[in-house]
């Protein structure tokens, strides 16, 4: 008896022999260039010149935010924008210029990725100010384990011998991690991927033009920010006192409870770029922690803590909300590696 064929058998070849040789002649395949004219003048300049722009907003968001969004398409952007824009002055000038290529898009993007990766990890915004003297004399002299031993101010060069260490021990562990989960496995990288596509589009003749609006409505909103928040900028309140800063929305209740808004375009857009489970598991941390535990306990003070103790004093409500965070960072980390 003959099989029938069903619908989910193939019974023909998906492609043609024209499809995959073109008209008749074997399909033209882009060789990468030599890595030296990858790496080339413009491309350093452009990706000191983004570096140095992540950075301070890295900055910004570690020690406003906490949360730092994936930046690679912005650097991929950008970055591809800001030479487009060079070899189109230099030929109007007259000047040739080597064509921009992917290859040379890449290693802008990775370079920017590197320099604010390195601006969040490398404990600029934590570890590393926390072991100088100006934190010792914040926390007391007389505090039980604040000692003059341990103070450490960081120089220039010691910063720099640090972050080398760290950054090429990363180095060492990423090309075993590489070949076991990329090569063997084959795992997608989401924003690698997300980013390799980007990048690729942009070399076409529609794709530069998607960049050239994308980078127009960047530009637009990064203007609306700057305005904003100048302008709010003169009716800040001193220190924590109401204002555009501290604007007590839920009512003077909830304000004590640092439950209020502040009008910052900052978070507004990280809240744009994190996902929606991300946006929905902060507030809900921030109803119990803020709304909840924190006023409950603090009624507790002089009976689970002395009552004189400052607001950052780690025997007081401090120490209950720094515990608590660290018991969930410690719980995260075992469920994902169990």
């Amino acid at each position: 008896m003959g099989k029938e064929a069903t619908g989910s058998e193939v019974c023909m070849p998906l492609l043609d022999d024209a499809d995959k040789h073109g008209s008749g002649g074997e399909k033209d395949l882009e060789v990468p260039p030599p890595w030296k004219e990858q790496i080339t003048v413009r491309g350093i300049v452009v990706s000191v010149v983004l570096g140095g722009l992540f950075c301070i907003i890295t900055h910004k968001l570690n020690l406003t935010v906490g949360v730092i969004p994936s930046l690679n398409v912005a650097a991929g952007l950008l970055g591809f924008f800001l030479v487009k824009t060079w070899t189109g002055i230099m030929s109007k000038l007259g000047i040739w210029t080597t064509p921009f290529t992917r290859q040379e898009n890449t290693v802008i993007q990775t370079c920017v990725v590197a320099c604010y990766g390195i601006a969040f990890s490398g404990g600029f915004g934590t570890y590393m100010i926390a072991m100088d003297q100006t934190t010792y004399n914040l926390i007391g002299a007389d505090y039980p384990g604040n000692r003059v031993e341990d103070i450490k101010n960081p120089s220039l060069g010691w910063m720099i011998a640090y972050i080398f260490t760290v950054s090429f021990l990363g180095l060492f562990c990423l090309v075993p991690l590489r070949k076991v989960m990329v090569v063997d496995y084959k795992l997608t990288y989401p924003s690698g991927t997300a980013t390799a596509f980007l990048i690729n589009s942009f070399h076409t003749p529609k794709g530069a033009e998607t960049a050239r609006k994308q980078v127009r409505c960047l530009g637009k909103y990064l203007s609306i920010s700057f305005v904003w928040s100048f302008f709010k900028w003169f009716f800040s309140g001193i220190g924590d006192s109401c204002g555009f800063d501290n604007f007590p929305t839920l009512g003077l209740e909830a304000y004590k409870n640092t439950f209020y808004f502040d009008f910052s375009p900052t978070y507004i857009g990280c809240g744009l770029i994190c996902p929606h489970i991300v946006n929905c598991s902060v507030l809900l941390g921030a109803i119990i922690s803020w709304g909840c535990l924190w006023p409950l306990i603090s009624k507790r003070a002089g009976d689970w803590y002395p009552a004189d103790l400052g607001s950052n004093d780690f025997k007081g409500l401090y120490g209950y909300k720094l515990m608590t965070m660290q018991n969930q960072w410690r719980n995260k980390g075992e469920r994902r590696y169990s």
